[in-house]
């Protein structure tokens, strides 16, 4: 069993931070690696990267969105509550060294993937220009954070409730132009998000990373189902990922993978709630 010891809402409620006792992964996690929970025994096994690690104390810290069944059941867990497994560090860490300036860019609760990245690379002697946005400033997570992982940071949000109106992109497109020296992108967020940015600096010569997240079964490479297709190769986002180059990245088959299950979901969902709408007599 695997407790929960700090847990808090964010963004008005639909992204929840838990800081989770898992002393052995604590103690090996490095930054860009992520694990695998299950809530119970009839749990889903859902993939998180991890947000944060204190070796010391044996904790990590995930960070999730409320968007189907099973994210919504581990949003019922509260402190002292505990998931039946977490199984990681899985995948491969992120390549950190000094390439002189970077450009991180995150978008939603993809930020909290990329925040400790981003904290590893200024940590490395890099520069650090970093990029997030979310649809409004309630929905925007780890400001503070990211600022301190940063030398310069950008914020956006969709409606212009704060920072810049508009879209990652307008502000990446001009720390780009103004800054023709930065060696490394890391880019990570909702599909489109990633898939776009890797555009842009595709025309600016840089090199990016993203972090991908097709459908995952075992997380060990034996189901097959985390195929991805990177530089015309099938790749498996568990083992050989989850970050790839975002430039051979085929973001259309991914996008395409991400929604075979929707109706399926949307049902299971639907029906979670209904079970445990107020006053509903389903569990009892």
């Amino acid at each position: 069993m695997f407790e929960i010891v700090a847990r808090q809402e964010m963004a008005q409620g639909t992204i929840i931070s838990n800081w989770v006792k898992a002393p052995k992964i604590a103690k090996k996690a490095k930054p860009g690696q992520f694990v695998i929970l299950r809530a119970n025994e009839k749990g889903e096994r859902i993939p998180l990267t991890m947000a944060d690690t204190d070796p010391e104390k044996g904790l990590i810290n995930i960070i999730y969105m409320v968007v189907g069944k099973s994210t919504a059941l581990f949003k019922t867990l509260k402190v002292g509550d505990s998931y039946l497994d977490v199984i990681g560090p899985l995948g491969q860490p992120t390549h950190l060294e000094k390439v002189g300036k970077v450009v991180c860019v995150g978008g939603g609760t993809g930020i909290a993937v990329l925040y400790p990245i981003t904290r590893g690379l200024k940590q490395m002697g890099n520069y650090v220009y970093s990029v997030i946005g979310a649809r409004s400033k309630d929905l925007l997570i780890l400001e503070d954070e990211m600022k301190a992982a940063s030398d310069e940071l950008f914020i956006c949000t969709d409606d212009g409730t704060y920072g810049h109106k508009g879209f990652v992109t307008d502000v990446l497109k001009k720390v780009l132009t103004e800054h023709q020296d930065i060696g490394l992108a890391v880019c990570i967020g909702p599909v489109p998000m990633m898939k776009f940015c890797s555009l842009m600096t595709k025309e600016f010569g840089v090199k990016t990373l993203v972090s991908l997240n097709p459908i995952m079964v075992d997380g060990t490479g034996m189901c097959g189902c985390c195929r991805v297709q990177v530089g015309g190769k099938m790749q498996f986002a568990c083992v050989d990922g989850p970050e790839f180059d975002g430039h051979e990245t085929d973001f259309e088959e991914l996008t395409l993978r991400l929604r075979s299950y929707l109706p399926e979901e949307k049902a299971s969902y639907d029906l979670f709630q209904k079970e445990h709408a107020p006053g509903c007599s389903c569990q009892k």
